[in-house]
């Protein structure tokens, strides 16, 4: 447990910052699914679906929720799962 006062705050800022995180990681784990489960019945819907997503695990990325060449990674595989 935190002692110091500044422990303490920070323990309360990374909980905040846990919180944010974990719902852009959600979301972006549910566009990435919608797509998989779409692209098997309506392939063109799922094309029209692909700049949100990818807008979305860019977002990610930039926050530093993932890394840079994981969002690469997904959008290839979305990418190449739609054509």
């Amino acid at each position: 447990m935190p002692i110091t006062q500044s422990a303490k705050k920070a323990v309360r800022g990374s909980l905040r910052k846990k919180a944010f995180n974990d719902s852009r990681k959600r979301a972006m784990k549910e566009v990435i699914k919608k797509i998989e489960k779409i692209v098997k019945t309506d392939k063109a819907e799922a094309v029209k679906m692909l700049p949100s997503a990818f807008a979305i695990i860019d977002k990610a990325a930039q926050k530093n929720v993932i890394k840079k060449n994981n969002a690469a990674r997904k959008k290839s595989r979305l990418a190449r799962l739609t054509k």
